[in-house]
């Protein structure tokens, strides 16, 4: 089959098409053969080596990156119950470790997966993956959003806040996203209550008792935000490079969440995305979808674009 190899760390040149074995299931897993794929920062920060995520997939040979996928089950194992050959799923495969979702088939645990909506492509299935855990899980695992909360997301108009906007508003929150000024009707249409363009105003100085803050930025802006947030509000940090004068502002004011989180795979979560774009509570925005064989034109946009919404590669 034909996959997508890291022949090294480094540059996109270092990603280079060739052909690998077919992987092997075991019992619980099942083989997808892949229709689209997503791609994210990490991605791009994994294949430079900068992350800790290119120590855990620098173990394997072949390293083959990529965790979203949407495809079709060619084959099951046989304690796997849940799922046919020929369902078409989605899901993010063995995250954070080695996912090798960069390739034409993947051998990927039942237990990560779900079916897709009927209504949604393969495209937008794989767009709603790392992103769309990311949110729920920060919501419901690292910090429990209640209704009527008012919460903060930072880059609302990115991979992750285009989701985060629209779970908080399912969740019954009231949500102030910041994105850049040409991004506004986009995150208003996602259903923010209130933008605000960080570009032109200090977001510290507009707003104020928020009870949950997405922070997605990193550098001064943990602090500014720890300022935003009411005594023991819930502040939830997606990988950013937090600091330990950070971590003793979040302690200081006694605030509940995470300093720092990683999205994990769940199929029960899963399920729960697949259930929202079935009835239409989130829909995934894709700002370009590339050919496989331009993979690495693939990450020189996301590396160097303020992406909206999600990149998708789609294989056949």
């Amino acid at each position: 089959m034909k996959a997508i190899v890291l022949s090294e760390f480094g540059g996109v040149e270092n990603l280079q098409m060739t052909e690998v074995e077919m992987p092997l299931i075991n019992n619980e897993e099942v083989l997808v053969r892949v229709k689209a794929l997503s791609i994210n920062p990490v991605d791009a920060l994994t294949r430079v080596g900068t992350v800790g995520m290119s120590k855990v997939v620098g173990q394997f040979s072949p390293i083959i990156l990529g965790w979203d996928f949407s495809g079709v089950i060619e084959s099951i194992g046989e304690d796997v119950q849940e799922f046919r050959v020929g369902d078409a799923v989605f899901g993010m495969v063995n995250f954070p470790g080695h996912g090798m979702a960069y390739a034409e088939y993947i051998a990927v645990s039942a237990n990560q997966i779900a079916l897709k909506p009927n209504n949604i492509t393969h495209e937008q299935a794989a767009a709603s993956t790392l992103a769309a855990l990311t949110a729920w899980q920060a919501f419901t695992s690292y910090g429990k959003l209640r209704p009527k909360d008012k919460v903060l997301v930072h880059a609302a108009s990115g991979g992750v806040g285009h989701y985060a906007v629209q779970i908080a508003k399912y969740l019954g929150a009231y949500v102030i996203g910041t994105s850049s000024a040409k991004n506004k009707e986009f995150v208003m249409e996602l259903g923010a209550d209130e933008h605000i363009d960080y570009r032109s105003e200090n977001f510290e100085e507009v707003v104020s008792e928020i009870d949950f803050v997405l922070e997605a930025i990193g550098g001064d802006n943990f602090q500014k935000s720890v300022k935003v947030l009411k005594q023991f509000g819930t502040l939830v940090v997606l990988p950013s490079g937090y600091t330990k004068d950070d971590e003793a502002v979040f302690n200081e004011k006694q605030l509940h969440g995470s300093c720092f989180m990683s999205v994990y795979s769940s199929g029960r979560d899963m399920k729960m995305i697949a259930e929202f774009l079935e009835k239409g509570v989130v829909k995934a925005h894709i700002s370009r979808v590339f050919d496989f064989k331009d993979m690495d034109k693939a990450h020189l946009y996301i590396e160097n674009s303020n992406t909206v919404g999600k990149v998708v590669v789609c294989i056949s």
